[in-house]
């Protein structure tokens, strides 16, 4: 099974910019071995159950509660029986028919 998740997670009370609590979610994803991808909007994640998606999101959390007393998150999530690697082969599959897609910068 593949369960591709894409979230956003950030406190409401911390003011405009919220980076210093997003890193700390996204340090997170790089002391795993979970595949991540953050976007500007969010980060997308791929596992392999809904426990282990729903882990992740809590996870996420524990790094604001210490400090944050008001978090706001969306969460989206795609599950697919008898599929794997999913967050590159669906880019990949777009690649195939039209080229390159990252958008210039």
């Amino acid at each position: 099974m593949s369960v591709l998740v894409e979230f956003a997670m950030f406190p409401t009370d911390k003011g405009e910019s919220v980076s210093e609590y997003v890193s700390r979610i996204i340090k997170m994803f790089k002391d795993s071995d979970i595949a991540y991808e953050l976007t500007p909007m969010g980060t997308v994640f791929e596992v392999d159950t809904i426990e282990e998606a729903t882990n992740v999101i809590n996870n996420a959390y524990k790094q604001l509660e210490a400090d944050c007393n008001r978090v706001y998150t969306t969460i989206k999530m795609d599950i697919r029986k008898n599929k794997s690697n999913r967050m590159k082969q669906k880019i990949e599959s777009i690649k195939k028919k039209i080229g390159e897609v990252n958008a210039k910068a």
